[in-house]
């Protein structure tokens, strides 16, 4: 395994000490997987946490926090690289490709003032022979370190996603690797590391909310700790919002839309979004780490029925595309048609993206 790199140590910043009204999230345990009562407790935490708040934290897996740091290391020095360098790595964003890097300023979040964003967002895909296009003409920063970039990604499949899809099978009454097999990491399909930073505005200036409530599109998005206190979730039975908690040794996971469409409903993707960070973090940058897991680009979205246990969970269930009577997008089809949707240039407003299916940013 690549030794971690050492560009310059990353400093976390420290937590806030505002007095913020906390999602109270459960944490699934990977190292309690050696027994089958064991996958069974936090199959129910698991499910328990999907149903009710759509976020949990995990732990417990065989990746050390100095490789994270690596990680973050990596992406504070990419983000400092000029911005020229950095365009040249723009993809096709009008046209749903996101591989790359995507500019601050093009979207418009306050359509009165006309107020643009100051998010940067580099994503790199997974590391297969169909995507070495992709990772051809990186700059140094991350060209350098890419064999420890891509056993980084590696280790979040194998050691957090792996075991969380097996989870999610037996909660769902499914054979145990049934969500496993959609989303082998030989499988082409979409998944990426990404690299986020939230620049922070000037005194006075910015926006409450730096990114608009919105559902993920695969199935699990994993993010790395973050002290700089700003994502938030909605509560799936009250509509309210609640900050997410910075927790040691622990990534935060959410469901996401492909994960819906595959249940029913049954498992919700969650409404998040990002807040401005309270006062005494207003005037740091904020730098995400994060992993989004897709299945295979040709799996059809609908409803899960091979396997499904008669009077379980998702017998009789129907996804928003089945109800409608519409065609199911295969995975690659949803994901061109959001990301096109959330790519646009200038204010987003709600749209039907696909027949049957209208997506929108929540206040």
């Amino acid at each position: 395994m690549p030794a971690p790199v050492h560009l310059y140590s990353y400093d976390y910043v420290p937590e806030t000490r505002e007095p913020l009204e906390w999602a109270d999230l459960p944490t699934v345990d990977l190292s309690q997987l050696d027994t089958d009562e064991g996958k069974r407790a936090q199959a129910e935490i698991l499910i328990g946490a999907l149903r009710t708040k759509g976020f949990f934290y995990v732990r417990g897996y065989a990746i050390a926090q100095e490789r994270v740091d690596a990680q973050l290391a990596i992406g504070q020095r990419f983000y400092e690289l000029p911005l020229e360098e950095k365009l040249k790595l723009t993809p096709d964003l009008e046209n749903g490709d996101y591989n790359g890097y995507r500019p601050a300023g093009r979207r418009i979040i306050d359509e009165k003032t006309g107020l643009r964003d100051q998010v940067e967002v580099f994503n790199m895909p997974k590391f297969l022979p169909a995507f070495a296009h992709k990772h051809a003409n990186y700059p140094s920063v991350i060209a350098d370190h890419l064999d420890e970039i891509e056993q980084f990604a590696r280790d979040l499949h194998t050691h957090i996603l792996d075991p969380l899809f097996d989870l999610t099978s037996l909660a769902l009454g499914l054979p145990e690797h049934y969500l496993r097999s959609l989303h082998q990491y030989s499988n082409v399909s979409e998944d990426h590391l990404r690299y986020m930073k939230y620049s922070r505005y000037t005194d006075g200036e910015g926006p409450a909310l730096w990114s608009g409530g919105h559902t993920d599109l695969g199935t699990y998005t994993l993010l790395a700790r973050q002290p700089v206190a700003a994502l938030q979730i909605q509560d799936h039975a009250t509509g309210k919002w609640a900050w997410v908690k910075p927790q040691d040794g622990t990534f935060t996971v959410n469901a996401c839309d492909a994960l819906s469409f595959l249940t029913g409903g049954y498992i919700r993707s969650t409404i998040h979004r990002v807040h401005a960070p309270p006062r005494d973090q207003a005037h740091v940058d904020r730098l995400g780490l994060l992993y989004f897991a897709r299945p295979r680009n040709d799996l059809v979205l609908a409803t899960i029925r091979d396997g499904v246990v008669a009077g379980g969970v998702l017998e009789g269930r129907r996804n928003v595309f089945e109800e409608n009577g519409q065609k199911v997008p295969t995975m690659q089809e949803w994901v061109v048609a959001k990301q096109k949707w959330q790519q646009r240039a200038g204010y987003t407003k709600p749209e039907t993206i696909l027949p049957g299916f209208e997506e929108r940013y929540y206040p």
